[in-house]
Protein backbone atom coordinates (compact mmCIF):
# COMPACT_ATOMS: atom_id res chain seq x y z
CA UNK A 1 0.00 0.00 0.00
CA UNK A 2 1.25 3.58 -0.78
CA UNK A 3 -0.32 7.42 1.00
CA UNK A 4 -1.37 9.75 -1.76
CA UNK A 5 -3.98 12.61 -2.29
CA UNK A 6 -6.85 12.52 -4.33
CA UNK A 7 -8.64 15.87 -4.94
CA UNK A 8 -7.54 16.67 -0.88
CA UNK A 9 -8.34 13.52 0.41
CA UNK A 10 -5.56 11.67 2.08
CA UNK A 11 -6.10 8.12 1.33
CA UNK A 12 -3.76 4.44 1.15
CA UNK A 13 -3.85 3.01 -2.03
CA UNK A 14 -2.35 -0.99 -3.33
CA UNK A 15 0.68 -0.18 -5.41
CA UNK A 16 -0.22 -1.96 -8.25
CA UNK A 17 -2.68 0.14 -8.80
CA UNK A 18 -3.43 3.26 -11.63
CA UNK A 19 -4.54 6.17 -10.52
CA UNK A 20 -8.15 5.71 -12.39
CA UNK A 21 -7.97 2.59 -10.14
CA UNK A 22 -6.78 4.23 -6.97
CA UNK A 23 -9.56 6.85 -7.60
CA UNK A 24 -12.41 4.05 -7.71
CA UNK A 25 -11.21 2.25 -4.53
CA UNK A 26 -11.76 5.65 -2.62
CA UNK A 27 -15.19 6.14 -4.05
CA UNK A 28 -14.03 8.79 -6.75
CA UNK A 29 -14.95 7.85 -10.71
CA UNK A 30 -12.88 9.28 -13.53
CA UNK A 31 -14.99 9.54 -16.49
CA UNK A 32 -13.42 6.96 -19.26
CA UNK A 33 -14.55 5.58 -22.44
CA UNK A 34 -11.59 3.36 -23.96
CA UNK A 35 -10.34 1.91 -20.57
CA UNK A 36 -11.60 -1.52 -19.53
CA UNK A 37 -10.10 -3.58 -16.64
CA UNK A 38 -9.96 -6.96 -18.53
CA UNK A 39 -8.46 -5.32 -21.44
CA UNK A 40 -4.91 -4.14 -22.17
CA UNK A 41 -5.00 -0.46 -21.70
CA UNK A 42 -4.68 1.92 -24.65
CA UNK A 43 -5.14 5.34 -23.46
CA UNK A 44 -6.93 6.11 -26.44
CA UNK A 45 -10.05 8.39 -25.42
CA UNK A 46 -7.92 11.13 -23.22
CA UNK A 47 -11.72 11.35 -21.50
CA UNK A 48 -9.36 10.26 -18.09
CA UNK A 49 -6.82 12.96 -17.79
CA UNK A 50 -6.24 14.55 -14.83
CA UNK A 51 -3.80 16.92 -13.04
CA UNK A 52 -0.41 15.57 -11.27
CA UNK A 53 1.48 18.09 -9.08
CA UNK A 54 4.95 17.94 -10.63
CA UNK A 55 3.84 16.89 -14.09
CA UNK A 56 3.71 19.72 -16.73
CA UNK A 57 0.90 18.25 -18.82
CA UNK A 58 -2.30 16.46 -18.05
CA UNK A 59 -1.50 12.78 -17.57
CA UNK A 60 -4.45 9.76 -18.47
CA UNK A 61 -5.26 8.16 -15.37
CA UNK A 62 -5.98 5.02 -16.63
CA UNK A 63 -2.09 4.20 -17.87
CA UNK A 64 -0.53 6.28 -14.67
CA UNK A 65 0.87 4.38 -11.91
CA UNK A 66 0.75 5.22 -8.53
CA UNK A 67 3.72 6.24 -6.48
CA UNK A 68 4.29 7.17 -2.91
CA UNK A 69 3.18 10.74 -2.00
CA UNK A 70 1.61 11.31 -5.35
CA UNK A 71 -0.73 14.17 -5.27
CA UNK A 72 -3.75 14.00 -7.86
CA UNK A 73 -6.73 16.12 -9.12
CA UNK A 74 -9.17 14.64 -10.83
CA UNK A 75 -11.33 17.77 -11.48
CA UNK A 76 -10.20 21.25 -12.86
CA UNK A 77 -11.34 23.87 -15.29
CA UNK A 78 -8.66 22.60 -17.08
CA UNK A 79 -9.53 19.07 -17.20
CA UNK A 80 -12.91 19.68 -17.71
CA UNK A 81 -11.99 21.94 -20.35
CA UNK A 82 -9.93 19.09 -22.28
CA UNK A 83 -13.04 16.42 -21.28
CA UNK A 84 -15.98 18.70 -22.87
CA UNK A 85 -13.57 19.15 -25.76
CA UNK A 86 -13.41 15.15 -26.27
CA UNK A 87 -16.98 14.78 -25.91
CA UNK A 88 -17.78 17.66 -28.15
CA UNK A 89 -15.88 15.92 -30.97
CA UNK A 90 -17.17 12.84 -30.56
CA UNK A 91 -21.07 14.15 -30.56
CA UNK A 92 -20.05 16.67 -33.59
CA UNK A 93 -19.31 12.91 -35.57
CA UNK A 94 -22.24 10.86 -33.48
CA UNK A 95 -25.87 10.75 -34.83
CA UNK A 96 -28.62 12.22 -33.00
CA UNK A 97 -30.66 9.57 -32.17
CA UNK A 98 -30.67 8.82 -28.57
CA UNK A 99 -34.25 9.16 -28.29
CA UNK A 100 -34.65 6.22 -30.31
CA UNK A 101 -31.23 4.18 -29.70
CA UNK A 102 -31.04 0.55 -27.86
CA UNK A 103 -28.48 1.63 -26.06
CA UNK A 104 -29.77 4.80 -24.79
CA UNK A 105 -29.88 4.49 -20.34
CA UNK A 106 -26.36 2.69 -20.91
CA UNK A 107 -24.69 4.59 -23.31
CA UNK A 108 -21.65 5.95 -21.64
CA UNK A 109 -21.09 8.49 -24.18
CA UNK A 110 -25.15 9.91 -23.41
CA UNK A 111 -23.76 9.17 -19.35
CA UNK A 112 -20.58 11.74 -19.45
CA UNK A 113 -22.56 14.13 -22.15
CA UNK A 114 -25.09 14.78 -19.71
CA UNK A 115 -22.63 15.53 -16.71
CA UNK A 116 -20.27 17.60 -18.61
CA UNK A 117 -23.46 19.83 -20.05
CA UNK A 118 -22.24 19.13 -23.53
CA UNK A 119 -24.82 19.06 -26.38
CA UNK A 120 -25.19 18.26 -30.08
CA UNK A 121 -24.90 21.34 -32.82
CA UNK A 122 -25.79 21.50 -35.96
CA UNK A 123 -23.15 21.56 -38.45
CA UNK A 124 -21.52 21.40 -42.08
CA UNK A 125 -18.54 19.32 -41.24
CA UNK A 126 -17.87 15.31 -41.90
CA UNK A 127 -19.64 12.48 -39.74
CA UNK A 128 -19.17 9.27 -38.90
CA UNK A 129 -20.70 7.12 -42.45
CA UNK A 130 -23.74 5.41 -41.81
CA UNK A 131 -22.65 2.12 -42.63
CA UNK A 132 -25.03 -0.61 -40.81
CA UNK A 133 -24.84 -4.79 -40.77
CA UNK A 134 -27.81 -5.82 -40.60
CA UNK A 135 -26.36 -9.41 -42.00
CA UNK A 136 -26.27 -11.23 -38.39
CA UNK A 137 -29.62 -12.28 -36.80
CA UNK A 138 -27.19 -11.91 -33.69
CA UNK A 139 -25.47 -9.12 -33.98
CA UNK A 140 -26.45 -5.44 -34.96
CA UNK A 141 -23.48 -3.27 -36.10
CA UNK A 142 -23.48 0.51 -36.72
CA UNK A 143 -20.61 2.50 -38.15
CA UNK A 144 -22.16 5.87 -37.41
CA UNK A 145 -22.03 5.47 -33.36
CA UNK A 146 -18.74 4.29 -33.51
CA UNK A 147 -16.02 6.30 -31.20
CA UNK A 148 -13.15 3.94 -32.33
CA UNK A 149 -12.19 3.29 -28.49
CA UNK A 150 -10.81 -0.06 -29.70
CA UNK A 151 -12.35 -2.33 -27.30
CA UNK A 152 -14.04 -4.77 -29.25
CA UNK A 153 -10.64 -5.01 -30.94
CA UNK A 154 -9.61 -5.95 -27.67
CA UNK A 155 -11.43 -8.21 -26.22
CA UNK A 156 -12.09 -10.54 -29.92
CA UNK A 157 -8.50 -10.30 -30.06
CA UNK A 158 -8.33 -12.26 -26.57
CA UNK A 159 -9.51 -15.19 -27.70
CA UNK A 160 -7.13 -16.70 -30.06
CA UNK A 161 -8.84 -18.40 -32.45
CA UNK A 162 -11.31 -15.61 -32.99
CA UNK A 163 -9.53 -12.51 -33.78
CA UNK A 164 -11.92 -11.46 -36.51
CA UNK A 165 -12.33 -7.60 -35.67
CA UNK A 166 -9.25 -4.77 -36.80
CA UNK A 167 -8.44 -1.26 -37.54
CA UNK A 168 -8.95 -0.56 -40.96
CA UNK A 169 -7.98 2.56 -43.03
CA UNK A 170 -6.35 6.03 -41.46
CA UNK A 171 -7.49 9.04 -40.13
CA UNK A 172 -10.98 10.45 -40.16
CA UNK A 173 -11.88 7.66 -42.41
CA UNK A 174 -10.22 4.83 -39.47
CA UNK A 175 -13.40 2.26 -38.85
CA UNK A 176 -13.69 -1.54 -37.39
CA UNK A 177 -13.74 -4.17 -39.78
CA UNK A 178 -14.45 -8.09 -39.63
CA UNK A 179 -11.84 -10.19 -41.45
CA UNK A 180 -10.81 -8.27 -44.83
CA UNK A 181 -13.60 -5.98 -44.36
CA UNK A 182 -16.40 -8.44 -44.51
CA UNK A 183 -19.97 -7.96 -42.92
CA UNK A 184 -20.60 -10.24 -39.66
CA UNK A 185 -22.75 -13.08 -41.76
CA UNK A 186 -19.44 -13.43 -44.35
CA UNK A 187 -16.73 -13.20 -42.08
CA UNK A 188 -15.07 -15.72 -39.44
CA UNK A 189 -17.28 -14.19 -36.81
CA UNK A 190 -18.48 -16.65 -34.09
CA UNK A 191 -21.38 -14.49 -32.73
CA UNK A 192 -19.94 -14.72 -29.56
CA UNK A 193 -20.83 -11.16 -28.28
CA UNK A 194 -17.87 -10.25 -26.61
CA UNK A 195 -17.69 -7.25 -28.70
CA UNK A 196 -21.62 -6.28 -27.67
CA UNK A 197 -20.54 -6.74 -23.98
CA UNK A 198 -17.53 -3.85 -24.10
CA UNK A 199 -19.01 -1.31 -26.76
CA UNK A 200 -19.71 1.40 -24.45
CA UNK A 201 -21.97 3.42 -26.91
CA UNK A 202 -24.72 1.50 -29.36
CA UNK A 203 -22.61 0.68 -32.32
CA UNK A 204 -22.56 -2.63 -32.00
CA UNK A 205 -25.88 -4.33 -29.84
CA UNK A 206 -27.43 -7.64 -29.15
CA UNK A 207 -29.87 -7.70 -31.93
CA UNK A 208 -32.40 -10.43 -29.98
CA UNK A 209 -33.03 -7.88 -27.38
CA UNK A 210 -33.73 -4.93 -29.42
CA UNK A 211 -36.69 -3.35 -29.21
CA UNK A 212 -38.27 -5.45 -26.40
CA UNK A 213 -37.18 -3.05 -23.22
CA UNK A 214 -35.40 0.06 -22.62
CA UNK A 215 -32.59 -0.17 -19.88
CA UNK A 216 -34.50 1.60 -17.65
CA UNK A 217 -37.61 -0.70 -17.93
CA UNK A 218 -37.37 -3.99 -16.96
CA UNK A 219 -35.85 -6.40 -14.09
CA UNK A 220 -32.47 -7.82 -14.69
CA UNK A 221 -31.11 -11.17 -12.82
CA UNK A 222 -27.94 -12.52 -13.55
CA UNK A 223 -27.37 -16.15 -14.14
CA UNK A 224 -24.33 -18.35 -15.01
CA UNK A 225 -24.42 -20.08 -18.15
CA UNK A 226 -24.55 -24.12 -17.99
CA UNK A 227 -23.45 -24.99 -21.43
CA UNK A 228 -19.50 -25.99 -19.72
CA UNK A 229 -17.29 -25.69 -16.94
CA UNK A 230 -16.62 -21.47 -17.80
CA UNK A 231 -20.26 -20.86 -16.25
CA UNK A 232 -20.47 -17.20 -18.05
CA UNK A 233 -22.92 -14.47 -16.92
CA UNK A 234 -25.74 -13.51 -18.44
CA UNK A 235 -28.49 -11.57 -17.46
CA UNK A 236 -32.33 -12.22 -17.70
CA UNK A 237 -34.24 -9.40 -18.91
CA UNK A 238 -37.80 -9.96 -17.38
CA UNK A 239 -40.65 -7.67 -18.14
CA UNK A 240 -44.51 -6.98 -17.21
CA UNK A 241 -43.72 -10.75 -15.32
CA UNK A 242 -42.12 -12.34 -18.23
CA UNK A 243 -38.45 -13.12 -19.16
CA UNK A 244 -38.28 -11.80 -22.72
CA UNK A 245 -34.46 -11.49 -23.64
CA UNK A 246 -31.23 -12.90 -22.37
CA UNK A 247 -27.90 -10.22 -22.33
CA UNK A 248 -24.35 -11.89 -22.47
CA UNK A 249 -22.19 -10.40 -19.58
CA UNK A 250 -18.59 -9.09 -20.06
CA UNK A 251 -16.29 -11.95 -20.09
CA UNK A 252 -14.00 -12.32 -16.78
CA UNK A 253 -11.36 -14.41 -15.20
CA UNK A 254 -10.74 -15.78 -18.82
CA UNK A 255 -14.09 -16.66 -19.77
CA UNK A 256 -14.99 -16.59 -23.60
CA UNK A 257 -18.40 -16.29 -24.31
CA UNK A 258 -19.72 -18.86 -27.07
CA UNK A 259 -23.09 -18.32 -29.27
CA UNK A 260 -24.16 -22.13 -27.61
CA UNK A 261 -23.86 -20.70 -24.50
CA UNK A 262 -25.82 -17.94 -25.02
CA UNK A 263 -28.58 -19.81 -26.65
CA UNK A 264 -28.90 -22.66 -24.02
CA UNK A 265 -29.07 -19.78 -21.63
CA UNK A 266 -32.16 -18.12 -23.64
CA UNK A 267 -33.53 -21.36 -24.57
CA UNK A 268 -33.75 -22.59 -20.87
CA UNK A 269 -34.60 -18.68 -19.09
CA UNK A 270 -36.46 -17.36 -22.03
CA UNK A 271 -40.45 -17.69 -21.74
CA UNK A 272 -41.02 -17.33 -25.85
CA UNK A 273 -37.44 -17.49 -27.25
CA UNK A 274 -36.93 -16.52 -30.89
CA UNK A 275 -36.07 -18.79 -33.52
CA UNK A 276 -32.39 -19.41 -33.85
CA UNK A 277 -29.76 -19.31 -36.38
CA UNK A 278 -26.84 -21.50 -37.70
CA UNK A 279 -23.87 -19.99 -39.98
CA UNK A 280 -22.93 -22.77 -42.34
CA UNK A 281 -20.71 -21.56 -45.02
CA UNK A 282 -20.86 -18.24 -44.84
CA UNK A 283 -25.03 -17.79 -44.34
CA UNK A 284 -27.31 -17.52 -41.63
CA UNK A 285 -29.47 -20.12 -41.79
CA UNK A 286 -32.97 -20.52 -39.29
CA UNK A 287 -32.44 -24.19 -37.72
CA UNK A 288 -34.40 -25.97 -35.18
CA UNK A 289 -33.28 -25.40 -31.47
CA UNK A 290 -32.23 -29.55 -31.06
CA UNK A 291 -29.81 -28.70 -33.71
CA UNK A 292 -28.58 -25.38 -32.72
CA UNK A 293 -27.92 -26.18 -29.46
CA UNK A 294 -25.68 -29.41 -30.52
CA UNK A 295 -28.81 -32.19 -29.23
CA UNK A 296 -29.19 -33.90 -32.50
CA UNK A 297 -27.45 -37.26 -31.22
CA UNK A 298 -28.77 -37.42 -27.65
CA UNK A 299 -32.32 -36.48 -28.93
CA UNK A 300 -31.30 -39.73 -31.27
CA UNK A 301 -30.54 -42.07 -28.73
CA UNK A 302 -33.52 -40.94 -26.12
CA UNK A 303 -35.86 -41.76 -29.19
CA UNK A 304 -34.06 -44.93 -29.54
CA UNK A 305 -34.20 -45.93 -25.42
CA UNK A 306 -38.24 -44.87 -25.77
CA UNK A 307 -38.74 -46.79 -28.08
CA UNK A 308 -36.93 -50.29 -26.22
CA UNK A 309 -38.81 -49.64 -23.11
Amino acid sequence: MINMVIDGKKVKVSRDSTVLEAAKQVGIDIPALCYDKNLEIVAACRLCVVEIDGKNKLETSCSTKVREGMNVNTHSEKIDTVRKDVLQLLLDSHPNDCLTCQKAGECLLQKYAYEYDVNFVKHDGAMRPHLVDTSSPYILKDDSKCILCGKCVRTCSEVAERQVLAFADRGYDTRIVLDADQTLETSSCVSCNRCVTVCPVGALIDKRTLGKVRSWEGEKQVVKCKSCQYGCNFEVIKNRGKNIAVKAMEPTEGRPLCLRGRLTTEFINVDKPEKPFRKIDGKFEETSWTKALGLEEVMEKMELLKEDE
